[in-house]
């Protein structure tokens, strides 16, 4: 249980880490590429966002959609991928190729969709390197280029409000 906190710990230190040296170098480019992070634990319609990219014509095969469990003992098959606290070591040490393939992935979106704070899902967040993080959690602005604050039943709120500043931003 100790050792559980001190992983935390230095975990955290390490988000605090990327968050403070993060520069935001959000470009003009138009979107090509877009990823989506879940909480299983708080939103499962995943195929929700598959229908969403394609109404907006964005139909990359490169697309992805990961899922962050904390039983690690579920089985997805719905998502790209899934991952578990199992997957995370000490010091933002990721343990899964897939999951460090997915953070330096350059995608040009990363949508953030989880309402409650969860170190894994901050620790992803803070290390990804797309281009333009969307976020809905206010609990750390830092994390995100774009704070759109719904809860995760508005799902169809988000959904027309991510697309109005997308084409005010000129990235649609």
């Amino acid at each position: 249980m100790i050792l559980k906190a001190f992983k935390e710990k230095s975990n955290r230190k390490y988000v605090n880490k990327l968050l403070t040296e993060r520069k935001s170098t959000v470009n003009n480019n138009k979107i090509k590429t877009v990823a989506v992070l879940l909480n299983a634990n708080e939103f499962h319609e995943f195929e929700v966002f598959r229908v969403y990219f394609k109404a907006l014509g964005l139909i990359s095969p490169k697309h992805k959609i990961v899922a962050f469990t904390m039983d690690d003992k579920l089985e997805y098959n719905q998502w790209n991928a899934h991952f578990s606290p199992k997957d995370f070591g000490w010091k933002g040490k990721m343990k899964n190729p897939d999951l460090e393939a997915f953070v330096t992935e350059p995608f040009d979106m990363l949508i953030c969709f989880y309402k409650n704070s969860v170190l894994q899902l901050d620790q992803i967040t803070a290390a990804s390197h797309a281009n333009f993080k969307v976020g809905i959690s206010t609990t750390d602005e830092r994390l995100y280029d774009l704070i759109i604050d719904v809860d995760l039943k508005d799902i169809n709120i988000f959904k027309q409000e991510l697309k109005k500043y997308l084409n005010i931003l000129k990235k649609l």
